[in-house]
């Protein structure tokens, strides 16, 4: 019985959290997006809420730009999180092997950029990014090189560099730490069995890091679905990026543009859906390939 209880106080501030900052917001949003404004007498009436059911839900589904908005945040985490978690690692890999000089100081070099804000780091990209103030455009043209990093082609790489530059230390240190737990007379029978360093790294220490590649992954994932600061930021400066770039950006647009709040809930509530299952499939695709 006394068993039972401490359990039940050590797992009440967990579910407390649970209830208050995750099932109470989404139960919100599910009720929000089965109401709507009506306005009766052709729209001369007072606006008033109704029951809709799913007409909401329908609504996001068939819009284009919200589909197109999904795409975008689809193909930004094809690019940004290999990249992510690759570049992470290999630089943790490096920093474990010695390789690295004065490995605290590097460690610290690396990590910096993730201690400045997401909305100040989206603003130095940005001034570095513009055409006319920009010292790195400046300089390619004077080398005779014409790079615009806001085009239609260019805009969604420039958004994954930013990331990449505020979240690969962060990344870096999650593995280094892992990879401190390695048992260190593994590393050594390696090197008696002709192991060299690229082949320890590869085939020694990488699996053995693997739930800490998984978590990465999964984190990374979830964060990069709810894109929104730098492309808002961006926006400023490109008409490439539309008001509903990504679909965090859709929400904002209906809630806040449109007033739309029934449309907002229920594009957040489909967006929660696809983080969950994607979620779901990138653990259930990591723990088969792990048996």
């Amino acid at each position: 019985m006394k068993g039972k209880l401490a359990c039940a106080v050590l797992l009440a501030p967990f579910f407390l959290l649970l209830v208050t900052v995750f099932l109470v917001p989404v139960g919100t949003a599910v009720w929000l997006s089965l109401f709507g404004a009506d306005q009766p007498g052709l729209g001369f009436g007072p606006e008033r809420t109704v029951f809709v059911g799913l007409r909401s839900y329908v609504a996001v589904l068939s819009d284009p730009t919200f589909l197109g908005s999904l795409l975008t945040v689809v193909l930004y985490c094809l690019i940004y999180i290999p990249l992510m978690v690759v570049g992470a690692l290999t630089l943790a890999l490096l920093l474990d092997s010695g390789v690295a000089k004065l490995r605290s100081w590097a460690q610290m070099g690396l990590y910096l950029p993730h201690a400045v804000p997401g909305i100040i780091a989206a603003l130095i990209w940005l001034y570095l990014y513009t055409p006319g103030i920009s010292p790195i455009i400046d300089l390619f043209a004077k080398a005779d090189i014409r790079i615009s990093f806001l085009g239609v082609d260019t805009v969604l790489p420039s958004i994954v560099n930013i990331a990449l530059w505020s979240n690969l230390g962060y990344n870096m240190v999650i593995f280094y730490a892992a990879l401190q737990a390695v048992p260190r007379e593994v590393l050594e029978a390696s090197v008696v069995d002709g192991a060299g360093p690229v082949k320890q790294a590869i085939r020694i220490k990488a699996p053995l890091v693997r739930a800490a590649i998984v978590t990465v992954t999964m984190f990374t994932l979830i964060w990069a679905l709810q894109l929104f600061t730098e492309p808002v930021l961006l926006s400023q400066s490109t008409p490439m990026i539309s008001t509903r770039f990504s679909p965090s950006m859709y929400i904002y647009d209906a809630a806040f543009t449109r007033n739309n709040y029934g449309l907002a809930a229920a594009a957040s509530v489909i967006l929660l859906a696809f983080t969950i299952a994607l979620s779901y499939g990138v653990t259930r695709w990591t723990n088969r390939k792990a048996a």
